[in-house]
């Protein structure tokens, strides 16, 4: 190959590196334009609803948090039961078929009612033993007196004959005198015996059990249950479940407030009689005790209550007026100072209201805060200024 081809060869090799070259480029420049861009960062002002700005924050004096020294309180279930040592098991005496039957279940009961009438096969046999006793008694008297009469006035009757008609006659008084007391344990009449048994009342009050029909057998006193139960309901227990983390706060003698279900608006009060000494694994609570007095009837046997156990300690609480305290959304809220014309809102616990008229704080306020006086207006207020105040609180609340 001769000079002139070899740079002929060399002009066209350059021309087709640079050529490459452009390409390469070309291909760079279009993949740097078709790369997404980053997206431009946004920064959200969050504005906090639970600070509000009124033009004259003079009109809203400040009242500081205390204390109070106050009895300390505990809220417990119960439900009303008849009082065991006024409740009495009726039995028959005897077995027998139930003939008549004169109370029911939730009647009320003299002492001494009859309730129902018993054909007792047991008492019908202690009837005939008593009159066979007393038909033996008789002969046996007659027998005596005879040989007495004879005896007296030299007759062939022998002494040794006289004594043994006077042990006869002994012995039938004893066998009388056990009839007798037979048929009386049978709850009967020995005057006029009858093997109908009538069961009557041992005591005034109200039946709470009843386990027998007309015309069902009757069984001895060896057999439960009891046919009825009457339980005199002049005074009732409260028995309230406490559980174990709240014994350290239930004493006796501490006083109770009850309100019962049935009847809200009567205000009860009671003492703490009584604190089980077992507790239930199941539920880990135990009963107490609280003895009520119910002359006028209205406490039933089942009848749920609540008992608020006020204890005999006092302790010391945050307190502040209760026009500092405002309901919202089924909480309860204060107005805190921030500056300026500017109050934060916030959340507490409350209890209960004291005697001077201020309200307990449980949580949410420390003694010495400065709090509004008189929230609702404040709230009031602010709605006024800017209606669109604490609205993402209702939204959230509608949802």
């Amino acid at each position: 190959m001769n000079f002139p081809q070899i740079m002929r060869c060399l002009v066209y090799l350059c021309a087709f590196l640079l050529l490459a070259g452009c390409e390469q480029q070309k291909e760079t420049n279009v993949q740097a334009t078709t790369l997404p861009t980053a997206p431009t960062a946004q920064v959200d002002v969050i504005t906090d609803n639970n600070v509000i700005e009124v033009p004259r924050p003079d009109e809203f004096p400040l009242v500081k948090a205390g204390t109070r020294s106050v009895s300390k309180e505990l809220s417990v279930n119960g439900s009303i039961a008849p009082d065991v040592s006024r409740t009495v098991g009726v039995n028959g005496l005897s077995g027998g078929r139930i003939v008549e039957i004169h109370a029911r279940l939730g009647d009320t009961v003299k002492k001494g009612q009859l309730l129902l009438k018993i054909h007792s096969p047991d008492l019908a046999n202690a009837i005939a033993a008593l009159k066979q006793a007393r038909s033996d008694e008789l002969l046996a008297q007659r027998n005596y007196d005879r040989n007495k009469f004879l005896y007296e006035r030299g007759a062939v009757v022998a002494l040794k004959d006289l004594q043994a008609s006077e042990n006869v006659l002994t012995d039938a008084k004893a066998n009388t005198e056990n009839a007798i007391t037979q048929v009386q344990l049978l709850n009967a009449d020995t005057k006029n015996p009858s093997s109908f048994v009538e069961l009557r009342a041992p005591v005034s009050g109200i039946i709470v059990e009843q386990n027998v029909a007309l015309g069902t057998a009757a069984k001895s006193l060896d057999a439960t249950p009891n046919l009825f139960t009457i339980a005199d309901l002049s005074r009732v227990w409260l028995l309230c479940d406490v559980f174990e983390n709240n014994l350290a706060d239930v004493h006796l003698g501490d006083t109770a407030k009850i309100r019962l279900n049935a009847y809200p608006k009567l205000a009860l009060q009671g003492k703490v009689v009584n604190i089980f000494g077992l507790l239930d694994p199941a539920t880990r609570s135990t009963k107490v005790r609280i003895e009520l007095d119910n002359a006028q009837g209205i406490l039933r046997p089942g009848m749920f209550a609540t008992a608020i156990f006020v204890s005999q300690d006092k302790i010391s609480v945050v307190a502040v007026p209760a026009t500092a305290i405002f309901r919202l959304h089924d909480k309860d809220w204060v107005f805190f100072p921030q500056g300026g014309k500017k109050f934060r809102r916030s959340e507490v616990q409350t209890g209960a209201t004291n005697a001077d008229g201020t309200h307990m704080i449980i949580t949410g306020v420390q003694v010495g805060d400065q709090v509004v006086s008189n929230a609702l207006q404040l709230s009031a207020a602010a709605r006024t200024e800017n209606p669109t105040a604490f609205e993402e609180d209702e939204k959230r609340d509608n949802q």
